[in-house]
């Protein structure tokens, strides 16, 4: 008897997701009347009682208001206000790498503690990769192997929002490297760095990883 209700309030979940990823995509405005019931339930496909619990949600956690007669409207939000992906585009590369400094040093001390066998096993693969094409010479793939390096030790810290951010940065941090690096010899002089923080990650000494991760953003070409 208890699994409809469950079913209901799981579509209402996943209503109140995707009307939340739309307002932080811009799609509507701080201040901004959302559609009618009738339009949000053909929009989503589901029924009145679903759109009125994922307005429910939204407006207790602060994302709606609901004016009684007048609709439903989005509230403005503290922080900025467009996607970070989109204010990250606007960002120089010293101040990119400045909060990069800091996301991968907590990255890389969180995983030291947190990693597992797979975890590692999973970085010694593509840091491998990235010996071999930044010894081609290949730049797009080896910055692309950077990355996916990275993203793997972001993953093994075991805490979603900083791998999320990690991940978010990423697309920018490629974007900067495509434009500063003219090859890939500061990727094999940093091989060294990258091999030893690998090493302090599957150590579990996480002020040694801290300490390695600074150092490879503190690399100047």
């Amino acid at each position: 008897m208890m699994n409809n209700p469950i079913k209901r309030q799981r579509l209402a979940d996943e209503v109140a997701h995707r009307l939340r990823h739309q307002i932080t995509q811009g799609r509507y405005k701080p201040g901004e009347k959302l559609p009618t019931e009738p339009e949000l339930m053909a929009a989503f496909g589901v029924g009145r009682s679903t759109v009125r619990e994922a307005v429910r949600i939204l407006s207790h956690s602060g994302v709606l208001r609901v004016q009684q007669g007048l609709g439903t409207f989005v509230e403005p939000q503290a922080g900025i206000t467009e996607p970070l992906g989109q204010r990250l585009n606007r960002s120089g590369a010293a101040e990119l790498n400045e909060v990069r400094q800091l996301l991968e040093a907590k990255i890389a001390e969180r995983a030291a503690r947190y990693r597992t066998p797979k975890d590692i096993a999973r970085m010694k693969v593509l840091l491998e990769k990235r010996l071999e094409v930044a010894l081609e010479g290949d730049k797009p793939r080896c910055i692309e192997a950077d990355i996916q390096f990275h993203t793997s030790v972001a993953e093994a810290c075991r805490n979603d929002v900083l791998a999320d951010l990690y991940k978010t940065f990423a697309i920018r941090i490629k974007q900067s490297f495509q434009e500063v690096y003219v090859g890939t010899h500061s990727f094999i002089r940093t091989h060294p760095l990258h091999e030893a923080l690998l090493q302090s990650i599957e150590a579990g000494d996480a002020a040694e990883a801290w300490k390695l991760a600074k150092k490879i953003t503190d690399h100047k070409e």
